[in-house]
C-alpha cells in the first residue's frame, strides 16, 4: 500500500505506513509474503493477504490467511507459531511490532487479481472514488474480473464495468 493509503477497519482508521527500512511500494509486506508464503503452503493454508500498517502509535504487522475448510482460531495460532521464528530470523521490520493472524472473515477485502478472481459469482460491494450513475457506491454480482483491472458487475438491471482505476475499495458482501 502507498504511504499515505487510509482504510477503515472495525470502525479504525488505518494508516499504511512506511517505516526506516520499509522502502516504496511496501517493501516490508512484499519480503514477509516471500518468507511465509512457503510455510502457508506446506501448512494447506493460502496467504490472502500482508499489511503493514501503523496504528496510533503501535506497528502491526497483518497476515490474513485462508483454507478450503475456513480458518478457526487454531489456526491462527499454529500459523502465529510457525511464522514467529523465520520473521525474527529475517527480521524484515526494524522497530518493534505486533503480529496479527486471522481469517479474511465472510465479508472480505478484495485488493488484489487473485481476491477477485476467488470471488466472482459473489456479492459485491465497490467504493469509487467518483459516483457512477449517480452513486459511489455500486453493490452486485461479480461476473468478471479482466485482465486490464476492470470489474464487471451485475446489479439490479445493468452490467456495468468499471475501471480498477475507479475502485477506492472493494469487498464481498454477505446478507444476513
Amino acid at each position: 500500500m502507498a504511504e499515505n493509503n487510509v482504510s477503515e477497519n472495525g470502525g479504525r482508521k488505518l494508516r499504511a505506513v512506511r517505516t526506516p527500512g520499509a522502502g516504496r511500494g511496501g517493501r516490508i509486506a512484499a519480503t514477509v509474503t516471500e518468507i511465509i508464503s512457503p510455510i502457508a503452503e506446506s501448512m494447506g493454508y493460502t496467504l490472502w493477504d500482508v499489511e503493514y500498517v501503523k496504528e496510533g502509535a503501535d506497528y502491526i504487522l497483518r497476515i490474513t490467511i485462508d483454507s478450503q475448510e475456513g480458518i478457526t482460531i487454531d489456526d491462527c495460532e499454529k500459523f502465529t507459531r510457525a511464522v514467529d521464528a523465520p520473521l525474527d530470523e529475517a527480521d524484515p521490520i526494524e522497530v518493534a511490532y505486533m503480529l496479527e493472524v486471522s481469517s479474511p472473515g465472510i465479508e472480505r477485502n478484495l485488493s488484489r487479481p487473485e481476491h477477485f478472481l476467488h470471488c466472482i459469482g459473489e456479492k459485491v460491494e465497490l467504493k469509487l472514488y467518483a459516483p457512477l450513475d449517480g452513486s459511489k457506491v455500486q453493490v452486485g454480482i461479480l461476473r468478471e474480473y479482466a485482465e486490464d483491472g476492470s470489474i464487471t458487475i451485475e446489479t439490479a438491471g445493468a452490467v456495468k464495468v468499471i475501471g480498477a482505476d475507479s475502485v477506492a475499495k472493494a469487498r464481498t458482501v454477505f446478507d444476513f
